[in-house]
């Protein structure tokens, strides 16, 4: 299957790889703007932002060669590696902040800390993403065969069952690793910083939950394992998922708490909009295997709206910002999660391209 525009493909290309220079430029630029303890978690989750863009680039050339037919296996090697080692320098890096926090559960090394470390998790997920996504051509091939009344055995090329599996798992892990990190945050929550972290690091295990949708509809399609109850328990762990996030950001907010109860509230609401933007990838999927979708080249509005929805809202946080201190760090956070939903909008479009064009 061959891309229709070979320059449409580099733009796709490129985007995510904008999005990474946008959240290191501006990250960097909060991180050094003043010795503020606003200025050190802000500017170092904005900054490790761009570690999941990265991994998003890994995605995007990964399908895009082979959709243009150039891809090799240096490309089968170099793409897994480089998302994988992102994330594990980012998790890392998070893992060095919050050891060395010179008072465990109070200091700003403490949030940016577990906050980097779970943008690695995230990071390590969207790489097995794009690993998975080195059999890619196997999708739209195996979509074109009938639905089986039984098993089928999964073409020579596909994944060994035991790859498959471990595929599979990897974001399960990474998902509880986050939530486990969250939950004991909570239960320890005597702090600010305990209250801060618990609750956005749970916000990040969500994404990690709904990145397992997507890992495993993509394995499952390249295994042809994928079957039509599979249509509705993917799509909705995501839209689980992202309403628990969106949701969890609005009682926060509306719940006449302390101040620094804002800037979870905030990001929560932000993390809430990545998961609906992974959605689109999970029910684009759904939507076009074995079937045809009049509407599947309208799936990709969904990360474009979320995306203007994170910068739009950032808009407004960063005005309260003038009055409201509490809410410096959400006002920024929430501009590396627009570029992230952006991000996404180029991968769904690439997967809109790779699996319906040739219907």
């Amino acid at each position: 299957m061959i891309f229709v525009n070979y320059w449409v493909s580099v733009l796709f290309r490129v985007i995510p790889l904008m999005m990474m220079a946008l959240c290191l430029g501006f990250g960097i630029y909060v991180w050094t703007a003043a010795d503020d303890p606003a200025n050190f978690v802000a500017g170092r989750v904005v900054t490790f932002l761009g570690a999941i863009c990265l991994c998003l680039f890994c995605t995007a050339a990964t399908i895009i060669r082979q959709l243009i037919g150039r891809f090799n296996e240096t490309d089968r090697i170099l793409y897994p590696v480089l998302g994988y080692a992102a994330a594990i320098g980012t998790a890392a890096y998070g893992i060095s902040l919050f050891l060395g926090a010179s008072s465990a559960g109070e200091s700003p090394d403490y949030v940016a800390g577990h906050v980097v470390f779970g943008l690695g998790l995230i990071s390590g997920c969207v790489a097995t993403v794009a690993t998975a996504s080195t059999k890619f051509s196997l999708i739209p091939q195996n979509s074109q065969l009938p639905e089986p009344e039984g098993d089928r055995e999964p073409p020579e090329t596909a994944f060994s069952p035991t790859t498959a599996l471990v595929l599979c798992l990897i974001p399960v892990v990474l998902a509880i690793v986050a939530w486990a990190f969250a939950i004991t945050n909570l239960v320890l929550g005597t702090t600010p910083a305990r209250f801060t972290v618990g609750h956005v690091v749970a916000g990040l295990a969500l994404i990690c939950t709904a990145l397992i949708g997507l890992v495993v509809s993509i394995v499952r399609q390249i295994q042809d394992t994928y079957r039509p109850r599979h249509r509705i328990i993917w799509p909705w762990l995501v839209i689980a998922a992202g309403t628990i996030a969106f949701v969890w950001g609005i009682v926060l907010l509306a719940w006449n708490g302390p101040d620094y109860y804002r800037t979870p509230g905030f990001v929560m609401v932000g993390l809430g909009l990545v998961c609906f933007s992974i959605l689109s990838k999970v029910g684009l999927l759904a939507l076009v295997w074995r079937r045809t979708f009049e509407l599947a080249n309208r799936v990709p509005l969904l990360p474009v709206v979320t995306a203007l929805t994170c910068l739009f809202l950032a808009a407004f946080v960063f005005q309260a910002a003038v009055d409201d201190e509490s809410v410096f760090i959400a006002a920024r956070v929430l501009v590396g999660l627009g570029a992230i939903c952006f991000s996404l909008y180029s991968i769904v479009s690439i997967l809109e391209s790779g699996t319906s064009s040739g219907d």
